[in-house]
């Protein structure tokens, strides 16, 4: 019987944002077919997975599965969710923890919310990564559509420790991107897949944004997207350094920090409820 039957898990979400935190600090082992088997009876977004900490000073290392199995390196509403169930257990209202991303400090505002500085942004076409080189990745060269009348065109890339392709609308509900999203998901220029967002310029302190997630599909809310977009919105002049961004799901207060360009996000964390996971879930698993 896999070790993960009956071990408790908690489901949380954050504006929308599906989310299940397993503490695998115990020595639990979760591999890629877990996440899926999991995902099968407790849809999420992703799999957030606390193993004991590497570094000094962090509560814990932890792996983030996509429901298909697949691993990202961040992710920003997952990791505010995580930071709400260590600071409950901790009585703490500031922690670090350690992602494939790299080093993430987090802390509880006095409003309830959660920020999660998510670190610098990659900018360079290598580091983003694509597949060619653009020496301006405010702008590559991409679209879908016609040549004459692309229906997508010319989006910014940037890598929030996954990587972000942001297409600039007048609309975001005009655009099928359950069609588009599984293509530009997977578009040769993207090595490692992307995540896909259609992105609309409210005013010079608002963007309004929808995410086809990198193994997920469409989501409530992205937070590394809403980092990524504010970035390339800044980069471009398009909005000043502190924006509120509004996801199917809810919103959240993102900050390119001028002097370290670190970005912070800010929102909600909320708690849907504890369980454990039925055997069941695991019998297909070898």
């Amino acid at each position: 019987m896999s070790a993960l039957a009956n071990h408790p898990f908690a489901k949380m979400n954050g504006i929308g944002n599906q989310i299940v935190v397993l503490d695998a600090r115990d020595g639990v082992t979760v591999t890629p077919d877990d996440a899926r088997a999991i995902a099968a009876g407790i849809p999420y977004d992703q799999l957030m997975v606390l193993h004991p900490a590497r570094l000094a000073g962090t509560e814990a290392f932890i792996r983030i599965y996509n429901n298909d199995g697949s691993e990202a390196a961040a992710c920003g509403n997952g990791m505010r969710c995580v930071a709400r169930q260590e600071f409950a257990a901790s009585g703490k209202d500031a922690l670090s923890f350690e992602t494939k991303a790299g080093l993430l400090n987090t802390w509880r505002n006095a409003d309830g919310t959660f920020t999660v500085d998510m670190g610098a942004p990659k900018l360079g076409w290598r580091e983003i990564p694509l597949a060619e080189e653009f020496r301006d990745t405010r702008a590559i060269e991409l679209q879908i559509g016609p040549i004459d009348a692309p229906v997508l065109h010319t989006p910014s890339a940037v890598s929030m420790g996954n990587p972000h392709a942001i297409f600039w609308v007048d609309d975001v509900q005009a655009h099928d991107l359950g069609r588009f999203g599984p293509l530009l998901e997977n578009h040769p220029i993207f090595p490692q897949r992307a995540n896909i967002t259609l992105a609309r310029i409210v005013d010079r302190e608002h963007v309004t944004i929808r995410t086809w997630e990198r193994g997920v599909g469409l989501t409530l809310a992205c937070g590394s997207a809403a980092c990524a977009t504010v970035v390339a919105a800044i980069r471009l002049r398009r909005t000043a350094r502190k924006v509120q961004v509004t996801l199917p799901g809810g919103s959240l207060m993102i900050e390119w920090r001028e002097s370290d360009q670190h970005v912070l996000m800010t929102g909600a964390a909320t708690f849907d409820y504890d369980g454990r996971f039925d055997p069941a879930l695991f019998a297909s698993v070898a």
